[in-house]
């Protein structure tokens, strides 16, 4: 299964911190949160051990060089990087309220139901679940960029397809921009994978995000020249 650890934030991307804090900890982090949503539009990525660059040193997953790519090229954004190694369609939806309220993003990149597949999981609950992340991170105004993810065959012909159909399903009811596979030139190539034989290594990090870039661009609006 996709690792139960999640790798740690780097420079350039906002860690979304949201576990229980107390007192004035809790409400100065709050205010730092909400000045920094302020001061520039947020880019929310809400997904698994794939965007929180579990076994990536830091600062090289695909999300820290997105950061990267977009300061570059001029956008104006903030990216918040809320994904959480090992996390689930349930967990995601149970987290989801509470990272909208804090960042007010712009928009929500949701990779989330690798974990559910793998652990041969229901895909319809699966599928109700992001279904249900869509119409919370829509209703807090975001546009939301859904990736996709595949099943390996031993799951059997039923299963994997159900699980793949689901994203473009799903992109095509709610009119989403899809990636339909994050791993797609990276899956198949072991010198491309951690030694877990699941996680993408750091090499695999800008291919990530060359899947990405093209369906994001769409949504970002012009950039600032530079």
């Amino acid at each position: 299964m996709l690792a139960a650890l999640a790798a740690p934030a780097s420079r350039g991307v906002q860690a979304a911190v949201e576990g229980p804090a107390s007192g004035s900890d809790a409400a100065v982090r709050a205010d730092h949160e909400r000045d920094a949503a302020a001061s520039a539009p947020v880019i929310l990525v809400f997904g698994d051990s794939l965007s929180a660059g579990y076994g990536v040193p830091l600062g090289h997953g695909w999300v820290d060089l997105l950061a990267q790519r977009m300061a570059g090229k001029g956008y104006d954004f903030g990216v918040v990087n809320a994904s959480v190694s090992g996390e689930t369609t349930a967990g995601g939806l149970a987290r989801l309220p509470r990272a909208l309220a804090l960042h007010r993003p712009r928009i929500v990149i949701l990779e989330l139901g690798a974990n559910d597949g793998l652990r041969a999981l229901s895909v319809a609950q699966a599928k109700m679940n992001l279904e249900r992340m869509i119409e919370l991170a829509q209703g807090a105004g975001a546009r939301v960029l859904l990736i996709g993810m595949r099943m390996p065959p031993n799951y059997g012909p039923r299963y994997t397809s159900a699980f793949y159909d689901m994203y473009s399903t799903l992109a095509s009811t709610d009119h989403l921009a899809l990636v339909p596979f994050l791993m797609a030139g990276v899956a198949l190539h072991p010198t491309l994978i951690q030694s877990d034989g699941l996680h993408p290594n750091e090499q695999a990090q800008p291919l990530l995000l060359d899947n990405v870039w093209p369906e994001l661009q769409g949504l970002l609006g012009p950039a600032r020249p530079r």
